[in-house]
């Protein structure tokens, strides 16, 4: 890990492995266009990362004195302090639909994904077949959905689309092949967010 005493007090710092978590914020910070050095730790967890984060994950998020480590609270975090590149609308009741909308994201997809995606160590092969199932059964279900609006449920790109794209990207990994013919407007949104600048930097 750096030193962040090394680094100016202003200066985010991204403390970040490869996985979904940590693909998540570093979309978040680039389509928020905000600089942060980026620190990237593999397999071994230094022991210095407990001072940030207690449960010993990834990603954290440091600026000045404090650490995040929870995507949601990194997002709101980021979104309340920098109001450029607002992720979420400008109306309390739009907000409330997006916020609710990215749960459903999180609560119907990403749980599913993330048994799909665990270390090989906890990984549980009855459990991930019926995961597999689930989630491309809803993606093929829901396909319709992507070809309303440009972005998820929006003419803009948003918070929602900052947690749906990384976990598109790890289809493949995730042994998911959507048929093409009835996914056509999933996989027309997936070439617009993936090739955004943003979401390219994201994966470099």
């Amino acid at each position: 890990m750096i030193d962040a005493n090394d680094i100016p007090s202003s200066q985010l710092i991204l403390y970040a492995d490869d996985g979904y978590d940590s693909h998540v914020v570093r979309l978040l910070l680039e389509e928020k266009k905000l600089a942060y050095y980026l620190s990237r730790l593999h397999s071994e967890r230094p022991e210095d990362l407990t001072e940030l984060n207690p449960y010993h994950t990834l990603p954290v998020l440091q600026q000045r004195e404090i650490a995040l480590y929870e995507i949601n609270v990194i997002f709101e975090y980021l979104e309340e302090r920098y109001h450029t590149n607002k992720l979420l609308p400008d109306t309390p009741q739009e907000r409330a639909q997006f916020r609710q909308l990215a749960w459903r994201i999180q609560h119907d997809w990403l749980v599913l994904g993330k048994r799909l995606l665990m270390h090989p160590n906890s990984f549980n092969k009855a459990q991930a077949a019926i995961a597999k199932k689930q989630l491309s059964d809803s993606l093929i279900t829901l396909s319709p959905l992507f070809a309303h609006k440009p972005y998820f449920m929006a003419d803009e790109f948003g918070w929602c689309d900052v947690l749906l794209a990384p976990l598109l990207w790890r289809l493949e990994e995730m042994g998911i092949e959507l048929p093409r013919a009835i996914s056509r407007p999933l996989f027309d949104y997936q070439q617009r967010v993936f090739e955004r600048t943003s979401f390219q930097k994201s994966v470099r």
